[in-house]
């Protein structure tokens, strides 16, 4: 049986560093199938794995929207019923000390960090609201089989919950306030609860990986280096493709 995977990113050139990772499928490279919506996959194949790669957009509405008729679209046309795992791939920025610049970071939970209401007593969670759920939680064996992975690799990685964010935090105000309400909080990135909202809603797990390319606080885009964690992101799906991403024996 192939092992199907679906790999969501916000943007191209996150796309491209996976499929660059997961290496050349065919001789003219990865199929690219269209979906519904004007989405696309971009189609790995290679012995027991089959890796689609889709750009889903920037922020959690637009990547739940592009994860959901990716999803939709496999359990319609796949007889053996879509897709075994779901992961929310790209570049972060990372809680210092927790994720230093350039490392991979695992989520241990996807976490909306900002659905819920600020009110004079403090910050209430979307739960404490009585409305639905602001938090994902990734099984402990799948998350050490791709932290062994990586430090098999050599790859500095860590492990710890992802948090999403509508609005990228630009102070040190904010990424305090977020660090102490999110303990052990390692990376925060935009598209994580979208993509995991979706794969929740077809019954497939998810995990989300993050190459971190700068410091969660003051916005310094001089600080920041997003070449590296592409190289990153890269690395780690190569790593990932001969690992994690084929079919347990």
């Amino acid at each position: 049986m192939v092992h199907r995977i679906l790999i969501v990113t916000a943007v191209a050139a996150e796309a491209d560093s996976v499929s660059a990772g997961l290496g050349v499928s065919g001789l003219d490279g990865p199929e690219h199938l269209p979906l519904p919506g004007g989405f696309a996959l971009r189609r790995h194949t290679g012995g027991s794995v089959r890796a689609d790669v889709l750009v889903g957009g920037v922020g959690p509405a637009a990547v739940a929207a592009a994860t959901g008729t990716a999803l939709a679209a496999a359990s319609l046309k796949d007889a053996d019923g879509g897709y075994d795992l779901v992961v929310s791939a790209g570049i972060a920025g990372g809680f210092p000390p927790v994720a230093p610049l350039g490392t991979v970071v695992v989520s241990g939970a996807v976490v909306a960090a900002d659905l819920g209401a600020e009110t004079p007593d403090g910050y209430l969670t979307v739960e404490e609201l009585g409305f639905g759920r602001s938090s994902h939680p990734v099984a402990e064996a799948l998350t050490g089989r791709i932290a062994a992975a990586l430090a098999a690799g050599g790859l500095a990685h860590t492990v710890g919950p992802v948090l999403t964010v509508s609005t990228v935090t630009g102070t040190a105000g904010r990424a305090a306030a977020l660090a102490e309400r999110h303990p052990g909080a390692a990376a925060e990135a935009m598209e994580g609860f979208g993509v995991a909202e979706a794969a929740a809603a077809y019954g497939v797990p998810v995990v989300e990986v993050r190459a971190v390319s700068n410091a969660v606080g003051p916005r310094d885009r001089a600080a920041w280096r997003i070449g590296e964690a592409l190289d990153a992101l890269r690395r780690a799906f190569a790593l990932l493709s001969s690992t994690v991403l084929v079919e347990p024996s």
